[in-house]
């Protein structure tokens, strides 16, 4: 008998879920090679005033608790790449789950804002502060 009963030896399930976790998930090397495409929108669903200190280049504030009433603003045609903080957040898998529920391709940047500055040291745009 398997010692832990939990994890399972199941071929056909690990590859549903590793299948899965490829097409609804990118990492931030992919991402960077990726992000100019036009057809690609990167929406950071962080408080409005962490994407003001810092965020992705070309990436698009819509705070997670303002995401229902700013479907409106989005389109079916584009593929949406939502990050939050962290991998360990799930912020932007609950946002990502709510644009897929709502008709709206969705995908989720692992390890979030955290790992594409801290991790991978990409470059981020800050706002500049006026005088």
């Amino acid at each position: 008998m398997f010692k832990y009963e939990h994890l399972t030896k199941n071929t056909e399930r690990a590859k549903k879920y590793f299948e899965d976790k490829l097409a609804f998930t990118v990492g931030p090397v992919e991402l960077k090679t990726i992000m100019n495409d036009e057809n690609i929108k990167i929406i950071d669903v962080r408080k409005s005033e962490h994407y003001n200190k810092a965020h992705i280049p070309g990436a698009h504030s819509i705070p997670g608790e303002d995401l229902e009433s700013k479907l409106s603003g989005l389109s079916s045609e584009h593929l949406h790449i939502l990050y939050c903080y962290t991998e360990q957040c799930h912020l932007a898998a609950k946002c990502a789950l709510k644009l897929a529920k709502n008709g709206f391709p969705a995908i989720e940047l692992e390890g979030g804002f955290d790992a594409w500055e801290n991790i991978y040291d990409f470059e981020v745009e800050k706002h500049k502060k006026s005088a």
